[in-house]
C-alpha cells in the first residue's frame, strides 16, 4: 500500500548529483511529490528532503541506491510520525477596495501574514503543514488569488540524531 514518505539525503554539494537522485526516481517510475535542497548547519554539506508516495518496500530500495551515490553522506527515510514538517506558502492576493478587513480575518484565523501591502495587491505569507496550506489556498479565492508559491517540505527528525554530532566526525576523519 502506498504512503507518503520524506527521504532525507546529507551530501557533499556536487553538480550532477540532483541529476543522478532524481534519475533513480525516473527508472523505478516513481514521482517526486516535493523536493527542497539547502546548505545544511555544516559547512560544505546540503541537505535533501524528498517527499514521495510509495510503498516501504520500494522506497528503502530507492535510498539503498540514493546511499550508493559517492557524495552522499547518509540517506534515510522517515515517515510523516517520525518526522517536524513545514512548508513556506506565498500568496499574491488582488487589493480590493473595502476588501482588507475580510482578508485580514480569514488570514489571521489560518495564522497567515500579510506581509506586504501593495496599491494592486497583498502578499499573504504562511508557514504550515500541506494540508492547511491547500485550505488557505481555497478561503483566498473569493479575494481573487493572482499567484501563489510553495516551498516544498523541510522537515527534521523527532528522535534526538545527533545528525550533526556525526557529520562533524566524519568531516574530522577526512581531514585527517
Amino acid at each position: 500500500m502506498n504512503r507518503q514518505f520524506t527521504i532525507t539525503i546529507f551530501s557533499e554539494n556536487h553538480s550532477g548529483l540532483l541529476n543522478r537522485i532524481t534519475i533513480i526516481f525516473t527508472r523505478r517510475k516513481m514521482n517526486i511529490e516535493s523536493i527542497t535542497t539547502a546548505k545544511s548547519e555544516i559547512p560544505g554539506i546540503h541537505r535533501y528532503n524528498i517527499v514521495v508516495e510509495a510503498t516501504q518496500d520500494q522506497v528503502e530500495k530507492v535510498v539503498g541506491q540514493i546511499d550508493k551515490q559517492v557524495e552522499v553522506i547518509r540517506a534515510y527515510l522517515s515517515q510523516d510520525d517520525e518526522i517536524i514538517h513545514r512548508e513556506v506558502a506565498l500568496y499574491k492576493v488582488l487589493n480590493r477596495p473595502g476588501a482588507r478587513e475580510k482578508l485580514e480575518k480569514v488570514v489571521d484565523s489560518h495564522g497567515a501574514k500579510i506581509i506586504r501591502d501593495e496599491k494592486d495587491y497583498f502578499a499573504v505569507e504562511l508557514c504550515s503543514r500541506e494540508g492547511e496550506i491547500d485550505i488557505l489556498l481555497k478561503d483566498l479565492q473569493p479575494f481573487g488569488v493572482c499567484e501563489f508559491a510553495r516551498s516544498g517540505r523541510v522537515a527534521v527528525t523527532k528522535a534526538m540524531d545527533h545528525m550533526n554530532d556525526y557529520l562533524l566526525a566524519l568531516e574530522d576523519e577526512c581531514s585527517c
